[in-house]
C-alpha cells in the first residue's frame, strides 16, 4: 500500500503542535496501538480513564518509531521526537488522513447518525452499488466490508487512523462507494473528522446513551458534528428524516447555511416519501414517490421504521448518482441487517423474531411494527445492559408492557452490576402498565419459557442483543445467541 511521505515538521504545522526532536523523521502511518508501530509510525499516546498508552514509549521507539503524539510536555531525558497538541484524538485523526493520503476524496462517502435505524441503512445503501455491478466498503455495528471481504465489527465506528487505512484499502481494491455509522461517541472522540462526506444521513433521535452524554442536549450536540462542520468538513448532500422534530431542525439550519438538503418522510409533504404502506410478515409494499419518478415498491423487510431506513436509502443512492431503476432493484432485494427484526424460521404457527431493540424508543417500534402484522400475542423477552444508562430503564419497561400481552424481564449484558437490581429498575416501568410479566434474570430460560407459552398465531420477540453472539457477566463474555437458544427451544418444543 503506498502512503504518504510527510516529515514530523509538517505533521507539526497541520496539528499545530509544539515540536521536540528531530523535525525531519519520516511519517508513513499513525498508530494508537502500539503493536502496530514499525518503522515510520508516529505513535499517538492516549491516555484514557482505564488505559494509559505513554508506559509504551519506549517500546514503540525500540520497534522504529518516528515519534511520539502527546497531550503531554516531552518527559525529561527522552531523545526521540515528541508532538505536543492540545487534543490528541483530532490530531491522529489529522495525521491519519495526511498518512493515507485523503482516501475519501476518492470514494463517494456515505455517512449515517441517528439514534435508530443507522445499520439497516448502512446495509439498505451499501446494496445498491452492489446491484450495479460494484465493489464497496461498509463499517457498522455487526461488520465491516471490504468488497467480498467480511471483518466482524470491533466498534461501530473504527478510531480515525483504522477508518482512514479501510477507506485506502477501499480505493485500491477499486471500490467507488463507502458507507459508515457515525456514532454519536466515535464523533465527540474525532473519529470522523478529516473525512469527506457525499451523503451524510440523519434517521432520528430518542433517549440513548446518556450515561455518556448526561442530557439529550449534549447527545443532540454531538450528532450534528456529521454536519455542521465540525469534523473538519461539511457534507456535499445532507439526507435528513422530517418526521423527526430535530430533523425539521436541522433541515432548516443547513439551508440557511446554503447546504443541499433532501428531505423524506411518511407523515409530510418530503422530496421521497412513501404513500399507502401496508405491512405483513412477508416484508411491505408501498408508492415510492421522488424527484426521479415514482415506483409501486416491495420490500421484505418487515415493519413502519423500515420505511424510514429505506428512504434513507433511496435518497442517498440518487444523491450519489445512481439511477432509480437501480436504487429500487436494490432496495427490492436487501434483507436488511442481521438481528434487526429478524424471524427464526421454524414449522410451528407463531412467529419467532429477534431484534437489536435496546432503547425505549427502538422497543416502541418493533412493538408497533408486531401489531401490524400478528393477530394472536406478543410475548416479549427483553432486558436492560449493566454499566449504562440507568434513566432508559423504567421507559423501557414502560414501552414494553404498553404492546406486548406478556413480558418475560431477563438479563441483558449486566457486566458488573447485580442482575436483579437492573430487572427492578425496569420492572417499574411495566407495573405502570398493569400487563402480566415475570422476571427471570437466566436469559436462556426466559427464552425458553416464551417459546413454551407461544400459540398458534401469537409473536415470541426477544428483545436487545439481535446480532450479539455474547453475553457479559461481570467482567467476562460469554457465548451467547438469542438465535441459536430460540432454535434450541423450539426444538424442545416441538
Amino acid at each position: 500500500m503506498k502512503k504518504s511521505v510527510a516529515t514530523i515538521k509538517q505533521l507539526a504545522e497541520i496539528t499545530g503542535a509544539k515540536l521536540s526532536g528531530d523535525e525531519s523523521r519520516i511519517v508513513t502511518d499513525v498508530s494508537h496501538d502500539s503493536r502496530r508501530v514499525g518503522q515510520g509510525t508516529l505513535f499517538a499516546a492516549v491516555a484514557g480513564a482505564l488505559f494509559d498508552a505513554h508506559k509504551f514509549v519506549p517500546q514503540v521507539i525500540e520497534q522504529g518509531g518516528a515519534g511520539v503524539l502527546s497531550e503531554r510536555h516531552v518527559p525529561e531525558g527522552f531523545t526521540g521526537t515528541w508532538l505536543q497538541v492540545e487534543n490528541i484524538r483530532r490530531a491522529m485523526a489529522l495525521v491519519a488522513a495526511e498518512a493515507q493520503r485523503h482516501p475519501s476524496r476518492e470514494l463517494q462517502l456515505a455517512g449515517i447518525t441517528g439514534t435508530n435505524g443507522k445499520t439497516t441503512t448502512a446495509y439498505l445503501i451499501a446494496s445498491i452499488p452492489e446491484e450495479a455491478g460494484e465493489l464497496v466498503a461498509m463499517t457498522g455495528t455487526v461488520e465491516y466490508r471490504l468488497g467480498k471481504e467480511r471483518f466482524k465489527a470491533d466498534r461501530t465506528t473504527p478510531e480515525a487512523p483504522d477508518m482512514q487505512r479501510l477507506l485506502r484499502r477501499a480505493v485500491e481494491i477499486g471500490c467507488r462507494t463507502a458507507v459508515m455509522e457515525c456514532s454519536s461517541q466515535a464523533m465527540d472522540f474525532h473519529r470522523c473528522d478529516e473525512l469527506e462526506y457525499a451523503v451524510a444521513v440523519f434517521t432520528n433521535l430518542t433517549r440513548d446513551h446518556l450515561d455518556y452524554h448526561k442530557t439529550m442536549e449534549n447527545y443532540w450536540y454531538a450528532k450534528q458534528r456529521l454536519f455542521d462542520g465540525r469534523l473538519g468538513t461539511r457534507p456535499r448532500n445532507s439526507v435528513i428524516n422530517i418526521d423527526d422534530p430535530y430533523g425539521v431542525e436541522l433541515a432548516a439550519s443547513l439551508e440557511k447555511d446554503g447546504l443541499r438538503v433532501i428531505r423524506y418522510a411518511v407523515n409530510g409533504e418530503a422530496d421521497i416519501t412513501a404513500r399507502n404502506p401496508e405491512f405483513s410478515l412477508s416484508g411491505m409494499r408501498f408508492r415510492l414517490t421522488t424527484p426521479s419518478g415514482e415506483r409501486d415498491f416491495h420490500s421484505p423487510l418487515v415493519g413502519p421504521p423500515h420505511i424510514y431506513n429505506t428512504l434513507a436509502a433511496v435518497a442517498s443512492g440518487l444523491a450519489l448518482g445512481y439511477s432509480l431503476d437501480v436504487v429500487t432493484a436494490a432496495l427490492e432485494k436487501c434483507t436488511g441487517a442481521p438481528g434487526r427484526f429478524e424471524r427464526v424460521a421454524h414449522d410451528g404457527g407463531f412467529s419467532v423474531v429477534v431484534d437489536y431493540a435496546h432503547s425505549d424508543d427502538a422497543l416502541l417500534n418493533v412493538l408497533r411494527t408486531a401489531r401490524e402484522v400478528v393477530k394472536g400475542k406478543i410475548i416479549t423477552v427483553f432486558g436492560c445492559g449493566g454499566d449504562r444508562d440507568r434513566t432508559k430503564r423504567a421507559p423501557m419497561g414502560e414501552a414494553a408492557g404498553s404492546l406486548s400481552d406478556v413480558v418475560i424481564l431477563t438479563s441483558d449484558n449486566p457486566r458488573t452490576e447485580d442482575p436483579e437490581q437492573i430487572l427492578c429498575d425496569a420492572e417499574e416501568g411495566i407495573q405502570r402498565t398493569g400487563k402480566r410479566y415475570r422476571k427471570i434474570a437466566d436469559r436462556t430460560e426466559a427464552i425458553h419459557q416464551a417459546i413454551a407459552e407461544a400459540q398458534p398465531g401469537d409473536l415470541v420477540l426477544i428483545a436487545g442483543k439481535g446480532h450479539e453472539d455474547y453475553q457479559i457477566i461481570g467482567p467476562d463474555r460469554f457465548h451467547f445467541d438469542d438465535k441459536e437458544v430460540a432454535r434450541a427451544a423450539l426444538l424442545q418444543k416441538s
